[in-house]
């Protein structure tokens, strides 16, 4: 069915700009006319032209009378760009085919109306599950006004992120590394505890042979431990947070390293959800958490993870820390439901790719 295939082509369009969108979500736009694609788009970066402008300016004038395929609703209020209902209209386009329906109140159901109205053929749901999917993290994002989380481990075959000495390098092989670094590219910002500080001294930033971005560097750091010499505070590859409940006068110090500010969260708030809402104020609409044990644990049991990226090694330890430490789990009924969406081996490793489940399905 060409409106399936047409549709499918502008899901990919639409992918390839998966993390460089934030905080908008990832749409593509294919121009068709008597079944010969005559134009293509992809929206690249918030701010410039959407998907739609893209295809419509390749298609030029012979998109009078073609038909439109859209991963999302376009717009129907003026923003950083211009309504792109308005260039559909005066392209005169026929026909519109929308995957699925935006969840921002600004334009959920107006595009739709507004090409309706100048006597467009509009055709909605075409490929709606995978388009749903593909902008998850977007829908999440104005649904609860919170980023999209996503954990990242590496353990064991009995599931241990390291040993009893806290001795963790190098459970996975090189390859998982690599693609822990294609992950941490299409996330806007990435998180880990102090404990990681203190005891990795990480770096979290992108290294892939041809570059790649550097997400923002988040620190849970309650008591404001974090040492002044830390390779997150030292070097300015990425800007980095310090989330902290006790601003201390070390904080003066730590504001001194390049792109370092610290958040003061009251001890009255729920630390882990302010810390999200805090940031999604700052446009960060995916985190990925590359935690500890209680990081992870903290996560799940205030049901704030929405993924997990679990790297399986062929190696058994027998004892150490967990990946998830929770007591409170007393019976199998107790345990945390997740939906595979994938599993891939990497070399040695085992990738499991999974969904948490949650209630309302979001």
């Amino acid at each position: 069915m060409i409106d399936e295939q047409m549709m499918r082509l502008a899901l990919d369009l639409a992918k390839s700009a998966e993390g460089q969108t934030s905080p908008n979500p990832l749409v593509g736009a294919v121009c068709v006319k008597n079944g010969q694609i005559i134009g293509t788009g992809v929206h690249l970066k918030a701010g410039m032209p959407h998907a739609e402008v893209h295809a419509l300016e390749m298609a030029g004038t012979e998109a009078n009378g073609a038909d439109l395929y859209i991963t999302l609703e376009p717009c129907a209020h003026d923003g950083k760009t211009p309504p792109c209902t308005d260039l559909i209209i005066e392209s005169k386009i026929k026909r519109v085919i929308i995957a699925t329906l935006d969840p921002n109140p600004l334009v959920s159901g107006r595009g739709i109306e507004r090409l309706r109205y100048a006597g467009i053929e509009v055709k909605i749901g075409v490929l709606q599950k995978e388009a749903a999917y593909l902008n998850r993290a977007f829908f999440h994002f104005i649904k609860y006004g919170m980023p999209y989380v996503t954990l990242k481990a590496a353990t064991t075959l009995d599931g241990r992120l390291a040993s009893n000495h806290g001795d963790s390098k190098w459970i996975s092989t090189e390859s998982s590394r690599t693609d822990v670094h294609k992950l941490r590219h299409t996330h806007d910002a990435i998180l880990v505890g102090v404990e990681t500080v203190l005891h990795d001294n990480p770096f979290l930033t992108t290294r892939l042979p041809h570059g790649g971005k550097n997400p923002i560097r988040i620190i849970l750091d309650r008591q404001l431990r974090t040492p002044e010499t830390a390779n997150l505070l030292t070097d300015d590859a990425a800007e980095t947070i310090i989330f902290t409940l006790n601003k201390t006068e070390k904080a003066s110090h730590l504001l001194a390293c390049p792109k370092v500010s610290i958040e003061q969260i009251s001890e009255t708030d729920p630390f882990l959800e302010e810390v999200l809402k805090r940031l999604a104020t700052r446009g960060i609409m995916t985190l990925f958490v590359e935690g500890g044990s209680q990081i992870h644990t903290s996560f799940i049991q205030q049901r704030l993870a929405n993924e997990l990226y679990l790297y399986i090694a062929p190696k058994l330890l027998g004892n150490g820390i967990s990946f998830m430490m929770d007591e409170s789990r007393k019976w199998i009924q107790d345990s945390e439901k997740l939906t595979f969406l994938s599993v891939k081996q990497i070399d040695q490793d085992i990738r499991i790719h999974a969904q948490f489940e949650k209630e309302d399905g979001c």
